[in-house]
């Protein structure tokens, strides 16, 4: 699978995965999926992705080249915080 459609089927995997898991009684928000980061090392790819709701999910996807597998895995950030380091 070349780098191109796998961030093709990547994307795919979540505008599909965010539609099956939003809450239908809010009606279905407009939303787009971007990709945060992505390697290609051998026949492996991994991608970082997310979309623009504010649910705060982000979304991790990895083709094993040898098994032509997708593996996905879907987080939540629950919190962002500071740690200073001294010098």
């Amino acid at each position: 699978m070349g780098n191109e459609e796998f961030l093709r089927k990547c994307m795919e995997i979540v505008r599909d995965y965010t539609m099956e898991h939003l809450d239908k009684t809010d009606g279905i928000p407009a939303f787009n999926v971007f990709v945060v980061w992505s390697c290609k090392t051998l026949q492996n790819n991994k991608a970082l992705l997310s979309t623009t709701l504010s649910d705060g999910m982000y979304y991790e996807i990895t083709h094993n080249g040898d098994k032509k597998e997708l593996y996905v895995d879907a987080y939540k950030k629950f919190e962002n915080r500071c740690i200073k380091l001294e010098e």
